[in-house]
């Protein structure tokens, strides 16, 4: 049983940085030359200077749908977690996660909407970009971390406290 908290424990852990890095680093949209845009900051490369020239993004409503979503997965991640270590210590014998599960379920849920708004929505997200370039390895992170917060609700649900 120990085994399988830690594997679950460490399941979690990985969605979670998963979650931190595709929300805040700066790759869901990469174009030739270096230039790489993020949920938060287009960046640009200066070659003059050899430093990161970064502004803030458009106002698009899809973006900030996507900001929002990805945001509220974060939040519900860590919340399902110290959800799962306080009923890990408080429940009895013999019960079930389904709050912690339920919680994991919403954030695969929330992942899963904002990265398929910015998928479907991508072209008027970066309608004042030039054409060209191809989804960043954030975007790619994101759809990773979906299916895995997807079966670590699943599990958190058909898992049950034992002694």
């Amino acid at each position: 049983m120990s085994l399988l908290l830690l594997v679950v424990s460490a399941l979690h852990i990985l969605i979670l940085i998963l979650l931190f890095v595709a929300t805040l680093d700066k790759s869901w949209w990469t174009l030739p030359g270096k230039e790489s845009l993020n949920l938060w900051h287009d960046c640009t490369w200066n070659n003059d200077n050899k430093t990161w020239a970064c502004s803030n993004v458009s106002e698009n409503g899809w973006l900030k749908a996507v900001q929002v979503l990805m945001v509220l997965s974060l939040i519900l991640c860590c919340l399902s977690f110290i959800l799962f270590m306080f009923q890990l210590y408080t429940m009895r014998r013999g019960g079930l996660f389904y709050a912690t599960g339920l919680c994991q379920l919403c954030t695969s849920v929330a992942v899963f909407t904002g990265a398929l708004i910015y998928a479907i929505h991508a072209k008027e997200i970066l309608a004042e970009r030039p054409p060209g370039g191809s989804f960043g390895y954030c975007f790619a992170l994101a759809w990773v971390a979906f299916p895995l917060a997807l079966a670590s609700g699943i599990i958190y649900i058909h898992l049950r406290k034992r002694e």
